[in-house]
């Protein structure tokens, strides 16, 4: 490991805030069209009543996604981290056109045929998002945290943006026959055009920033090999002097990576573990009845998405970052109390204290998450940091599909649940 402190770029770099704003639209990408799918959920529940759209649909996901990033950081070191990307946000773009199609060609009518096929397009994000965030997040752990915390805070903001956004279609459509239908189309449009925008950000826009420029290139000369196209997009033609076998002799190996980083690991599975075993299905599916009617659980999910936002720019102030192994472990393992209150709180307690704890839900999930991925990375060789952040996004998918999974007991003893 390196003992300076190589996150320090020199002071006149330029493009700092430029890369900041493009990692921020880059992670809005990453997941503003499973998101607007989520955010839409009512509407596929009028037409898939009987399916349990908001729970089937991301068990479809999230396997195609922890399949799809185990293989690629297993070969991490091996893939031109560029084409893996664009591929990534094309696939985006290609599978969010293709929902609108799939509406449009079955008119909006329900029925096994076009459930089967909204999980086969469910499928193609899954493969994109593991393909698009273990590629942004190795990359950008060659960087400086701000690069990362802007990216992870974008993946909030799509969220964000898709609640605010079914909201007001709900209500400009409230009396109209078909108001679900033209409320979805109207987000599958803008992240079909959100998508295609990354595509072309990240083609011509970010790998021409000062600043990435001088990490990418600091990354080659300390033997990465996934950022030479990147490079080369700048118009920096660098050729390493270090063979496959010296590189993989300077840098650690993925399983020693792993022990030594073992708890941010974990912590991470722990965390998407919790929140996916709650968010999206039960705040759909299991809480109630109350005064806000079909806006409840439209509400919970706003409220969600934004105080993970809030926490995911919290560790921009440097008095609020938790930095000690020991308290990030601690915090993550004292959220596990937020099951039994949740329970309790849809079968006994009122909206109030629902939307209170969806609250804390977001706000660690996103503060711990930007924490921890801020954190890792620090004191490693360009190599090692890109084979990390591929690590740990492996988790995140892993507790996620995990928790995915769990979420279907919230059902049991519920009538007519399945």
């Amino acid at each position: 490991m390196l003992d300076v402190c190589e996150d320090q770029a020199p002071e006149k770099l330029q493009g700092k805030y430029q890369a900041m704003t493009v990692c921020c639209i880059l992670g809005i990408g990453s997941l503003v069209s499973w998101n607007s799918m989520l955010t839409i959920a009512d509407y596929y529940y009028q037409i898939f009543p009987v399916y349990h759209p908001s729970r089937v649909l991301p068990l479809v996901y999230q396997p195609f996604a922890v399949g799809t990033i185990v293989i690629l950081a297993y070969h991490e070191s091996k893939i031109n981290t560029r084409k893996r990307i664009l591929i990534g946000y094309i696939l985006f773009t290609k599978s969010t056109f293709l929902l609108i199609m799939l509406d449009l060609t079955t008119k909006g009518l329900g029925g096994i045929g076009p459930y089967i096929g909204l999980c086969a397009i469910v499928s193609l994000f899954g493969i994109a998002d593991a393909t698009v965030r273990g590629g942004m997040i190795g990359d950008l752990s060659l960087m400086c945290p701000e690069l990362i915390q802007s990216f992870m805070a974008g993946l909030a903001v799509a969220g964000a943006i898709t609640s605010a956004l079914r909201l007001i279609t709900k209500a400009a459509f409230e009396k109209s026959n078909d108001r679900l239908r033209k409320g979805a189309m109207i987000f599958l449009v803008i992240s079909t055009f959100i998508e295609f925008l990354c595509v072309m950000l990240y083609a011509y826009v970010f790998p021409k920033l000062p600043i990435v420029k001088y990490y990418r290139h600091k990354a080659a000369l300390e033997g990465s090999q996934t950022v030479a196209a990147d490079l080369a997009a700048a118009g920096i033609q660098y050729q390493s002097d270090l063979t496959d076998y010296d590189s993989k002799n300077q840098r650690l190996s993925r399983k020693d990576l792993l022990l030594q980083n073992i708890d941010h690991a974990v912590n991470l599975f722990l965390i998407y573990v919790l929140t996916l075993s709650i968010f999206p299905g039960f705040l759909y599916e299991n809480t109630g009845q109350h005064g806000l009617g079909t806006w409840y659980a439209l509400v919970l999910i706003a409220v969600y998405n934004f105080w993970d936002l809030v926490g995911r720019y919290m560790p921009l102030m440097k008095w609020l970052q938790i930095k000690n192994r020991k308290a990030l472990t601690i915090v993550t393992l004292s959220r596990y109390l937020l099951v039994p209150a949740f329970y309790f709180t849809a079968k006994y307690g009122d909206k109030g204290w629902m939307i209170m704890l969806i609250s804390i839900l977001g706000l660690s999930t996103g503060h711990l998450t930007v924490c921890i991925l801020t954190v890792a990375p620090k004191g490693y060789m360009g190599p090692e940091k890109n084979a990390l952040g591929n690590l740990l996004v492996t988790f995140i998918l892993g507790g996620a599909l995990t928790g995915i999974s769990l979420g279907w007991l919230w059902l049991v003893g519920k009538k007519d649940a399945f």
